[in-house]
């Protein structure tokens, strides 16, 4: 099992065909046991991109809706979605500031910082060596949130790798 923290522009290969598809599919298989994490926003972020496509005449009305259909379902059912508090939105400010991100990418960016925070200080409180302890994974589409993401300690890969 390993611990994953998705933004939109990757998670939303999952329910439209794009390069990457097949290995997002692949991670987020229920039956993988894998922890999938998102920011709350991730739910507009993939509405959004979704109806984009349809817009522009690359995925049908009826498959966009099914699409919708089986991510407010695993929306439900699966992902952990991290609550945009306070200290998300004044992190978010700062790294857009640090990195120049486009302010939905900084939202992106802190959720996944505050989770990785948040893991680390639950190893340190359970007494799990960081050398066993689980590592959470963002997976991003995204090359200037993935650079952010790596400057800011966080282990990144990148769905346009898993062509």
């Amino acid at each position: 099992m390993a611990i994953y923290f998705f933004d939109s522009s990757a998670l939303v290969k999952r329910y439209v065909v794009e390069v990457g598809s097949a290995w997002v599919q692949a991670i987020t298989d229920p039956g993988t046991g894998h922890r999938i994490h998102i920011a709350q926003i991730t739910a507009v972020e993939v509405a959004a991109a979704v109806a984009r496509r349809v817009f522009n005449g690359h995925t049908s009305k009826v498959d966009a809706d099914t699409a919708m259909a089986h991510f407010r379902h695993d929306c439900l059912n699966q992902y952990n979605p991290l609550e945009i508090t306070e200290q998300i939105i004044s992190r978010a400010m700062s790294l857009a500031e640090t990195y120049t991100l486009r302010a939905y990418d900084s939202f992106q960016l802190a959720a996944a910082v505050e989770l990785h925070v948040r893991l680390n200080a639950q190893n340190i409180s359970l007494g799990i060596p960081a050398s066993v302890a689980p590592v959470m994974l963002l997976i991003s589409s995204d090359n200037d949130l993935n650079n952010a993401a790596t400057a800011e300690g966080l282990i990144v890969d990148n769905p346009l790798s898993h062509p």
